[in-house]
């Protein structure tokens, strides 16, 4: 049986002006031999992750389905870090095979001492062969700990250990060269976009102190819908709340909160700008969900015929 690897370049496959290819990466990499699977490499254009867009991770996604349904185990794609947590949700969320699709990267690169790539990628092409991972979705797998894409978060801008999942933990973790799963969240059900992303433009807005809620002037006009990440557990100062309720008797306006961590509560405070306020007027409960998975969420569903605060709610 085999295995696809499917490379859309970043800091794993950056050797100075050199861009490596997935042959690159897995020659002679220690206990590929040992994998048991054939790797089947894909290799598709280097993008930097900072400009993959939507639209060309899920042509990646595709052909990732593809090659499961023509057999394979499971597939791997490599990416650069500082989207990775976003294209991971994104592959979750239109992911409806059993087979693992597993994400992973490097935050050093082969030229320098001590390069977590070619650890990173064999610990991810075992995930993605293990029978463990299957009915897990889309996975991201970073110094052996193994994360639901549901959860995890780039949380450090150059360590190593830098994918964390602050509210769940991993999943799991490979010891031993073996995949060994302690946790099986369940799944949801796949969504499917029926439009095109390209033409669903969702903002995302970060409160601030003294916020004087200008930047959110027009924005029905530009936008199809808004994720607002607000203090703590969902709130904002008074003065944005009607500006944000208007908002959302226009368009679908989504409550994370800042923090990168917890929930958006519902009913503890009650005051102009709490959350109690504001869902009040309309807008939706993000739930346990960052902005950014809030946002990929939100476009998603934007595509779709689905009840937004429907499917929301099995988030929080």
């Amino acid at each position: 049986m085999t295995v696809a690897l499917f490379t859309l370049g970043g800091t794993i496959s950056m050797a100075g002006s050199h861009r490596l290819t997935g042959a690159d990466l897995t020659t002679a990499m220690p206990g590929l031999t040992d994998l048991g699977h054939e790797v089947e490499i894909q290799d598709v254009e280097k993008i930097p992750s900072a400009n993959l867009t939507a639209a060309k991770l899920l042509e990646v996604v595709e052909a990732a389905a593809k090659a499961v349904a023509a057999g394979a185990a499971g597939a791997v794609i490599t990416q650069g870090t500082d989207t990775l947590e976003e294209s991971a949700f994104l592959a979750d969320l239109v992911w409806p095979h059993p087979q693992p699709l597993v994400f992973t990267g490097a935050m050093r690169n082969p030229t320098l001492a001590g390069p977590d790539g070619p650890a990173n990628l064999l610990a991810a092409l075992r995930v993605a062969c293990s029978p463990a991972a299957r009915d897990l979705g889309a996975l991201v797998v970073f110094t052996e700990e193994i994360h639901a894409a549901r959860w995890v978060r780039k949380t450090h801008s150059t360590s190593t250990a830098t994918f964390r999942s602050p509210n769940a933990g991993p999943l799991g973790h490979v010891v031993e060269d073996q995949v060994r799963v302690l946790t099986r969240p369940a799944r949801l059900e796949s969504i499917q976009a029926q439009a095109d992303l390209d033409s669903i433009r969702v903002a995302l807005y970060t409160v601030t102190m003294d916020d004087d809620a200008l930047l959110l002037q027009g924005l029905a006009d530009t936008h199809q819908g808004l994720v607002v990440a607000g203090y703590g557990v969902g709130h904002v100062p008074a003065a944005l709340a009607p500006v944000l309720g208007d908002l959302a008797t226009r368009i679908p306006v989504v409550l994370t909160s800042r923090t990168g961590a917890g929930s958006v509560v519902r009913n503890t405070y009650h005051s102009p700008g709490s959350e109690t306020d504001l869902l009040r007027r309309g807008l939706i409960d993000g739930g346990f969900l960052d902005p950014y998975k809030a946002r990929i969420l939100l476009r998603l569903l934007l595509a779709t015929n689905s009840g937004i605060a429907t499917v929301f709610e099995k988030y929080v």
